[in-house]
C-alpha cells in the first residue's frame, strides 16, 4: 500500500491558546521553582539533608538554570542553619612562623580585634605614662643608688691598697686601669721605659701585684650589675603589670567563653611583661634584622605592633545563617587561602597578618558551589579541594612554598572544617571524573541530574506559561499577550526538536523573551505579541545565518551539484545537518554509488581516505549486510559497489545517511532510476527497518529552501524515518507549501517503503516460493545479482580452462 504523504497538522504542533486562562503574562505570578527538574530538586534536597559526607555533583547542559536553581534551595535551607563561627589569626609568640587560629561565635571577630587594638593604643600611652611617675623614678633611683655606692666602696677599697705605692687607678671607659707613678704624677710609656732597669723593675712588681689585686675583686662587678638588671627588670614588671593587668583581665572577662581567646591574652599579657621596652622608646632597629625590614616593608619603618594585631580571616552578622559561596575562578590559592609576601631586600617577607582567606573558609559551615571545568583546569586546586575534604580541615599552603626564592614561610594552624561542596558541570565531566578518579564517587555521592527538556503537556504549558511571565517580570520587560506566550512554547519545542518535549534551557527562553521585547519597543507596543516574538526568532537566525547562506548559494549557483528535477541512476539527494555554535541548519548533498561484477566488496570512498567517521563506517557495513541478507543468501554476492558523498571535503560522520545510500545502491545495482525532486534521511539496520535521526527539522527546511529558490512544482518531497514525525517543528512557509500541495513530507518505517516513493515503483515482496513479484523493484535488482552471479562464474570457469591448457 503507497505510503500518504503526511498531513499538514503532523508537521507542527500548535500550542491551544484557548486552554490559556489569561490575556497577558501580567495576570500571572512568578513561577519561584523551577519546572520539568523533580529528579535534580529531589538530590539536591536530599544531598542537604544528609551529612557532610555527602557532596553533590549537578550535571547538565548549559543553561538550563543549574546554578540559580541550586542558589534558590541552598538560600532556604542556609536561612534554617546556625550561623558559622568567625575566625581570626593571631601570633604565636613562642613560635611565630606558626600563627594560631582562634574561633569567636558569629560577629565576635571583628569586635576582639578592636578591642586588642585599643588595647595597644592605650598601653602605648599608658606604659610610657607608669614609667615616667615618680614612684617608679624613685624605686629606680634607690637601685641605682645601691649598686652605685657598692661601686663606690669597692673603689675606695682599692684606692687604699694603692696608697703608699708607686701606682694609680684611672677610671677609663674600659673599666679599671693600674698605671706606674713618680713623685706622685702619673709616668707615659716614654718615662717609663727612660728610668733606670731598676726602677723600672720595683714598679712593674708593684703594677703587678696591683693588677692581681683589681682582677679579684672586679669578679664580684659582673654579678652585681645583673643583680641590678634583675632589680630593674622586676621593677618594670610591676609597674607594666600594674598599667596592664587590668586592662587584660577585663578583656579576659568579656571574652571568657572563648578559651582560646582567653589563652591567647594570657600569652599577650606575657609578652607585654618581657618586652615592655617596646613601649618606652623608638629604638633605630638594625639594618639586617628581619623585624627591621618588616616594620620597614610592612609600617614605614615605625613601631606598630603588627605582632599584637588580630588578623580576622572570616566574620559573620549574628543570625544570617549559613553561608553560600560560588566560586567562579577557583585557584588554588581561592580555594584554601594563600600568605601573602612582600618583597624586601631581596628576600620575601611576611607574617600573619598576611594571611588571607579562601572560598574553604568563607564557606565553612555552609555551602561552596565550584565549577567543575574551571576547577579541574587549574594547577593543585583539584588536588587541594580533595585533600581539605578529607582531612576536614582547611591547611594554607602554597605550591610555591619549595622555590629558590629566599623567604620567611609561615605555617598558620589548620582551621577545622564542616562544609558541603557542590560542583557544577556537564554530564560529560561528570562521567570522564566517575570513570577515571578514584576519589571522586567517594567524596561527590549525590548527583543531581538536570534535564535538557521537559514532556509538553497541557499543564507543562500553563507552566511554562508562568515561567515567561516570571522572566519578564524579574527582568523589567514588557508582559507577553497569550499569542506571544504560545509561540515561545512552540519554539521551546523547536529547541527540543521534539513537538511533544519543552526545552529546559531556560537560557535561550529568557534570551528570547528579552529580545521580543526589544522589537516591542521598536513599535512602540505596551506588550509583547506573536509578531515580536517572530521577529525575534527571525532576527537570531539572521544574524548567524551568514554560512548557510553562502552553501545555499553554491548549490543555486551550481558550484555544488545538486539536482532538484527529473531522474538519474545511482544518484541521491541526502540531507545533512550542520552545526556551527549556536546555529543549526540543514543542506542536501549528492551520493553516487555504481555497481559492476566483482566478489561482494562495498567501497566507501570517504573510509577509504579517511574522511569517514566510525559512525559512517558502520552504516556502510549494514547496507552490505542487507544487501547480501535479502538478495545472495544461497548465492555469492557477486557485485563491486562504491559509494561517494560528492563534494564533500571536510569528512564524513553518522548514520543517518545509510537508508539513502541503500536507495543509490539499488539503483545502481538495477539500474533504476532516483526521483532528483526528492530528498532522504534515515537511518537503517539490518532487517530494513528505518531508524530515527536527528536534525530532522533542519534537513528538511534545508531541502525546501533550495526547491524554493528554484521554484516548487509540486513534485518535490523529502522522506523521513516515520519514528521522527513526533519531532517535527517546521517552519511555517514549509507548511504553507504542504497545505498549498507544493512540497511533500513522506514517512517511512522500511527501505521498501522509501525506494517506492523514490522509483515509483512497486518494492515486492517474497510470495510463497520466495519469489519477488515480476516487475518491482527488489525482483530487478534479485535478477541483476544473479545475472552477475553468472557471469562471474563464467569468467572463473573461461579463467581455469586457460590455466588447464
Amino acid at each position: 500500500m503507497p505510503v500518504k504523504p503526511l498531513e499538514p497538522q503532523f508537521l507542527y504542533k500548535t500550542c491551544e491558546i484557548e486552554d490559556f486562562d489569561f490575556n497577558s503574562t501580567a495576570e500571572l505570578k512568578d513561577k519561584l521553582s523551577p519546572i520539568g527538574q523533580d529528579r535534580a530538586i529531589s538530590a539536591v534536597k536530599f544531598c542537604i539533608d544528609m551529612g557532610s559526607k555527602y557532596n553533590m555533583f549537578c550535571l547538565g547542559p548549559e543553561g538550563t538554570g543549574k546554578t540559580s536553581l541550586v542558589k534558590n534551595i541552598l538560600k532556604e535551607a542556609a536561612e534554617e542553619r546556625p550561623t558559622p563561627n568567625d575566625w581570626c589569626y593571631v601570633n604565636n609568640f613562642d613560635e611565630p612562623h606558626k600563627p594560631k587560629a582562634i574561633s569567636f561565635p558569629a560577629g565576635k571577630a571583628a569586635p576582639f580585634a578592636k578591642d586588642i587594638d585599643e588595647l595597644i593604643a592605650e598601653l602605648q600611652v599608658s606604659i610610657p605614662a607608669a614609667f615616667e611617675g615618680e614612684e617608679y623614678r624613685n624605686r629606680l633611683n634607690v637601685i641605682e643608688s645601691k649598686y652605685k655606692s657598692k661601686r663606690g666602696e669597692y673603689f675606695e677599697e682599692l684606692q687604699k691598697k694603692a696608697k703608699g705605692k708607686n701606682v694609680s687607678l684611672l677610671r677609663m671607659p674600659v673599666g679599671l686601669v693600674v698605671a706606674p707613678m713618680k713623685d706622685g704624677e702619673i709616668l707615659s710609656p716614654e718615662a717609663f721605659d727612660a728610668l733606670p732597669e731598676n726602677e723600672r723593675k720595683e714598679l712593674m712588681a708593684e703594677l703587678n701585684q696591683m693588677q692581681e689585686e683589681l682582677e679579684a675583686a672586679v669578679k664580684d662587678v659582673p654579678k652585681w650589675e645583673k643583680d641590678q638588671r634583675e632589680e630593674i627588670k622586676k621593677l618594670h614588671t610591676e609597674v607594666t603589670n600594674f598599667a596592664v593587668q587590668h586592662l587584660i583581665k577585663d578583656l579576659k572577662k568579656k571574652y571568657k567563653e572563648s578559651k582560646p581567646a582567653v589563652a591567647y591574652l594570657e600569652e599577650l599579657y606575657r609578652d607585654l611583661l618581657d618586652n615592655v621596652d617596646e613601649f618606652l622608646e623608638e629604638e633605630e632597629e638594625a639594618e639586617d634584622s628581619i623585624q627591621s625590614a618588616m616594620n620597614k616593608a610592612m609600617g614605614g619603618g615605625k613601631k606598630d605592633y603588627r605582632h599584637y594585631q588580630v588578623n580576622v580571616l572570616v566574620k559573620h552578622e549574628e543570625n544570617e545563617g549559613a553561608p553560600i559561596v560560588f566560586l567562579d575562578h577557583p585557584t588554588h590559592a581561592n580555594i584554601v587561602g594563600r600568605v601573602e609576601r612582600q618583597q624586601q631586600f631581596g628576600a620575601l617577607l611576611s607574617d600573619f597578618n598576611l594571611i588571607k582567606s579562601g572560598a574553604l573558609h568563607n564557606a565553612n559551615g555552609g555551602f561552596l558551589l565550584i565549577d567543575a571545568r574551571k576547577l579541574i583546569t587549574q594547577p593543585f586546586s583539584w588536588d587541594s579541594l580533595k585533600r581539605a575534604i578529607r582531612s576536614k580541615e582547611i591547611k594554607i599552603e602554597s605550591p610555591g612554598d619549595d622555590s629558590a626564592f629566599s623567604t620567611v614561610s609561615l605555617d598558620p594552624e589548620p582551621i577545622p572544617l564542616d562544609i558541603k561542596i557542590i560542583l557544577i558541570g556537564e554530564a560529560g565531566l561528570y562521567y570522564l571524573l566517575a570513570s577515571n578518579d578514584p576519589d571522586f564517587s567517594e567524596l561527590f555521592k549525590v548527583e543531581a541530574d538536570f534535564c535538557s527538556t521537559m514532556p509538553r503537556t497541557k499543564e507543562a504549558e500553563l507552566e511554562y506559561a508562568k515561567l515567561v511571565a516570571s522572566l519578564s517580570q524579574k527582568k523589567g520587560l514588557r508582559s507577553l499577550n497569550k499569542n506571544a506566550v504560545a509561540r515561545v512554547i512552540e519554539h521551546a519545542s523547536r529547541l527540543a526538536e521534539d513537538g511533544e518535549k519543552l526545552t529546559a534551557h531556560i537560557a535561550s527562553i529568557s534570551d528570547l523573551v528579552k529580545e521580543s521585547d526589544y522589537w516591542a519597543r521598536q513599535a512602540n507596543s505596551n506588550i509583547i505579541g506573536r509578531r515580536h516574538v517572530e521577529q525575534a526568532i527571525e532576527a537570531q537566525i539572521y544574524r548567524s545565518d551568514r554560512v548557510r547562506e553562502s552553501m545555499q548559494e553554491q548549490i543555486l549557483r551550481e558550484s555544488v551539484f545538486i539536482d532538484t528535477t527529473g531522474e538519474k541512476v545511482g544518484q541521491i539527494n541526502a540531507l545533512v545537518v550542520y552545526e556551527l555554535g549556536r546555529i543549526c541548519f540543514g543542506k542536501p548533498s549528492r551520493i553516487t554509488c555504481q555497481a559492476r561484477i566483482g566478489k561482494g566488496e562495498f567501497i566507501d570512498i570517504e573510509r577509504e581516505i579517511d574522511m569517514s567517521g566510525p559512525s559512517h563506517s558502520k552504516g556502510v557495513l549494514i547496507l552490505q549486510s542487507i544487501i547480501a541478507n535479502r538478495f545472495a543468501k544461497e548465492t555469492p554476492l557477486s557485485v563491486s559497489c562504491s559509494i561517494a558523498f560528492e563534494q564533500s571535503y571536510g569528512g564524513v560522520d553518522g548514520d543517518s545517511a545509510s537508508s539513502t545510500e541503500y536507495y543509490c545502491l539499488l539503483s545502481a545495482i538495477a539500474d533504476i532510476p532516483i526521483k532528483q525532486t526528492v530528498a532522504v534521511t534515515g537511518s537503517v539496520n539490518q532487517f530494513g527497518m528505518i531508524q530515527p535521526i536527528g536534525g530532522v527539522n533542519e534537513k528538511i527546511e534545508g531541502f525546501f529552501d533550495i526547491c524554493k529558490s528554484r521554484g516548487l512544482t509540486g513534485e518535490h518531497a523529502v522522506v523521513i524515518p516515520k519514528s521522527n514525525v513526533k519531532n517535527l517543528m517546521l517552519r511555517s512557509d514549509v507548511i504553507e507549501a504542504v497545505k498549498a500541495g507544493k512540497f511533500t513530507v513522506y514517512a517511512v518505517e522500511t527501505v521498501d517503503e522509501g525506494i517506492e516513493i523514490l522509483t515509483g515503483i512497486p518494492a515486492g515482496a517474497r510470495d510463497e516460493k520466495g519469489e519477488y513479484p515480476i516487475g518491482t523493484v527488489n525482483r530487478k535488482v534479485e535478477a541483476r545479482l544473479k545475472q552477475l552471479y553468472k557471469k562471474s562464474a563464467a569468467f572463473a570457469s573461461e579463467f581455469e580452462g586457460k590455466n588447464e591448457d
